[in-house]
């Protein structure tokens, strides 16, 4: 093991590696994401303000930015650099899932219990 990324408080729900490989993105039950600098395993950002759970988070093709899928039945985008919240899409019925980046960067689909997809343009 070269890593023990510790400190969120509750389960890791998913975790990726920047396209870089230097940080990674974890989300959690403890309603947090976090990035990671990937050389040493200290924490760079904690991105707090969903009120439930983190199922998943993601960076943007670019790195640049970061989106997050909540419980609270919205998704997140944040500055990757200063965890700064930059928008909130609210609309889903449910919990959401999952929420990803198109390959361009220009668009945003999340999935939630709520039996839809939705899809959502940042330009």
């Amino acid at each position: 093991m070269l890593r023990h990324l510790a400190g969120h408080g509750g389960r890791v729900l998913s975790a990726q590696f920047s396209r870089d490989g230097s940080r990674i993105l974890t989300a959690s039950s403890d309603r947090t994401a976090r990035i990671w600098d990937a050389a040493d395993g200290n924490v760079l950002l904690d991105l707090n303000g969903h009120a439930g759970q983190v199922s998943s988070a993601q960076f943007s093709p670019n790195g640049t930015c970061i989106v997050t899928a909540s419980t609270d039945r919205t998704a997140r985008v944040w500055n990757a650099a200063t965890g700064k919240l930059l928008r909130e899409l609210t609309g889903h019925g449910a919990r959401l899932s999952s929420a990803r980046y198109s390959p361009d960067g220009t668009r945003i689909i999340t999935a939630s219990e709520d039996f839809t997809a939705r899809l959502w343009n940042l330009v």
